[in-house]
């Protein structure tokens, strides 16, 4: 059963196709993306026992955007509003790239409406910082100006040889490039702090962290995930979304981490 809706300001994905109550994973995109990068993964059948709820955070995809952009503890609030309305038990969040740090700032503020953390790519230290250091490096009137445009294009050619960033052209073309310059301004800074690793570490709930190898977390953000506890795991031959590189890799590894 799928179920589209517009709900607390966020366009929102309902997709059930399982008997099996009280399995639930809540997938959130990264900067400049929308939950299409989530699209296929979500129709294997080896997840089917799992309901799954796919959201644009608000300014991104087909949310509405905002008069006042949303920081990233902003979404992370709105996004804890949303869960105590509908009242999702057994929630598995699944965060990627910037959602990795608001997937962590709503396990850190509201544990009691998650039950696990999959950390995807998320942002560890400053060279995680891909597109949002290219953003940052904008003054807000630039960026409006010409550099989503650049920035655009240059997804576009390169999206020619891969996947994922083609998938991500039109995503970010429908972003608000207010609350996305504001998003990668705010990255830059926490992934200077090297405490992100720390911080998910002393979560209470169950986490882990998912990388792509060679394209994606690198050495050094490995290491502070080692110092910090956290249980991290490579997909081998895959980059920034590695859920779009090998999926069949990611979802042997989300089915190992989900409780059954």
């Amino acid at each position: 059963m799928w179920n589209n809706f517009v709900e607390h300001g966020m366009y929102i994905k309902q997709v059930s196709v399982t008997n099996t109550p009280g399995k639930n994973i809540l997938y959130i995109h990264g900067l400049g993306e929308s939950g299409l990068c989530f699209d296929e993964l979500i129709k294997n059948k080896k997840l089917s026992p799992w309901s799954h709820f796919i959201v644009d955070l608000p300014g991104y995809g087909k949310s509405p955007w905002q008069k006042q952009p949303l920081t990233l503890e902003g979404h992370a609030d709105h996004l804890a509003n949303w869960l105590g309305h509908v009242k999702i038990n057994n929630l598995v969040v699944l965060g990627h790239s910037m959602s990795g740090v608001i997937g962590l700032i709503l396990c850190e503020k509201y544990p009691h409406l998650v039950d696990a953390f999959i950390n995807v790519e998320g942002n560890i230290s400053i060279e995680d910082c891909g597109f949002s250091k290219k953003i940052a490096a904008y003054s807000l009137d630039e960026f409006i100006d010409h550099g989503l445009d650049n920035i655009k294009k240059k997804t576009y050619i390169d999206g020619v040889k891969d996947k994922a960033l083609r998938l991500y052209y039109p995503s970010l073309s429908f972003c608000d490039p207010q609350v996305l310059h504001l998003n990668a301004v705010e990255l830059v800074e926490i992934s200077q702090t090297d405490e992100l690793a720390k911080r998910q570490g002393d979560l209470k709930i169950p986490h882990i962290y998912i990388l792509g190898k060679p394209g994606g977390a690198g050495q050094y953000s490995q290491k502070l995930l080692t110092a910090a506890g956290i249980k991290w795991t490579p997909i081998e031959n895959s980059g920034h979304w590695p859920f779009i590189d090998q999926p069949e890799k990611f979802i042997t590894e989300m089915l190992r981490f989900l409780p059954q």
